[in-house]
């Protein structure tokens, strides 16, 4: 009896000095798609966010840490659809890790699982920063999250096998939370629908597309152009006859073009978080989609 005794405490102690697997190494270039993983795999997984909702992630330099971070990573989760085309292939490159090339199981574009709306007829560079398969920016219509989640979830469990059940129920609670959050900002922002703004940049398309929200012009004249005088004239001449109720800017853009606005149009600003981490309550996900809606609903009041 005292020998199956020792013998078994000499197992677990052995069991107790064997290294515990290391979560999975995941790099994500936006923090939609950090908060996404987080909520699919807990403490599976370690993510490292390449950007911060307050940068502009078309202007990001491939700087040592990050390089440092996709030559560690296990996985890689971006946007995709040219959105990162500055800066993700230097990443790639340079890091040599064979496991997050493009078309490598660990590498995984969420613009492939939506289908993208504002996808130019020509494409010609003298109409800005235009992006030829459609506009980019699909994480702030939440129908468009919920589609990610379930392709990030079958991705997470392909790369990393022997916790593929933890990612699916983890997958399975996320996805009922998030529809019935869904339904629940769908009924709050009834009364958005067909008011008129004006956007400061194309941020926020698929958000008003999905609440019916209509946006009558842009303080940018072209994609990723910094507003002129000329140009906010003649948006301010458009206010007189078709009279918005706001403008929406992005937090992390330069606020004087729509300020300026704000004060010779008569109208208030409305600053919106463009990812999570973009406003002080903007923490996760859901919280996020809480000030977004809450924000535009507080404004149209």
């Amino acid at each position: 009896m005292r020998t199956t005794i020792e013998r078994l405490f000499v197992c677990v102690l052995l069991l107790c000095a064997l290294p515990a697997r290391a979560a999975l190494n995941v790099l994500a270039c936006e923090p939609e798609w950090g908060a996404l993983v987080h909520a699919l795999a807990g403490e599976q997984a370690k993510v490292y966010e390449a950007t911060t909702a307050m940068q502009d992630v078309h202007h990001i330099q491939a700087r040592p840490s990050l390089i440092a971070a996709a030559r560690r990573a296990d996985l890689l989760v971006c946007t995709g659809a040219e959105l990162e085309i500055g800066w993700l292939p230097v990443l790639t490159r340079e890091s040599g890790n064979p496991a997050i090339q493009p078309g490598a199981p660990g590498y995984f574009e969420a613009t492939r699982y939506v289908t993208l709306i504002e996808v130019p007829a020509r494409l010609d560079r003298s109409e800005g920063d235009v992006h030829p398969a459609g506009n980019p920016h699909i994480q702030t219509d939440p129908r468009n999250i919920a589609k990610v989640a379930a392709g990030l979830a079958d991705r997470l469990a392909a790369v990393d096998p022997p916790n593929a059940a933890v990612y699916r129920k983890r997958y399975a609670d996320f996805s009922a939370r998030w529809q019935q959050a869904i339904e629940r900002w769908t009924r709050e922002a009834a009364p958005l629908r067909g008011v008129r703004v004006i956007e400061h940049h194309r941020a926020f398309s698929y958000l008003f597309h999905w609440l019916g929200i209509e946006v009558i012009a842009y303080l940018e004249p072209k994609p990723g152009v910094e507003p002129s005088a000329g140009h906010l004239a003649e948006v301010l001449k458009l206010q007189k006859t078709r009279p918005a109720k706001f403008v929406v800017r992005a937090s992390y853009i330069d606020p004087r073009a729509a300020d300026w606005f704000s004060e010779h149009a008569g109208i208030p600003v409305v600053v919106l978080p463009f990812s999570v981490g973009g406003s002080d309550r903007a923490t996760d996900l859901f919280a996020w989609f809480d000030v977004l809606v809450g924000s535009l609903v507080k404004a149209a009041q």
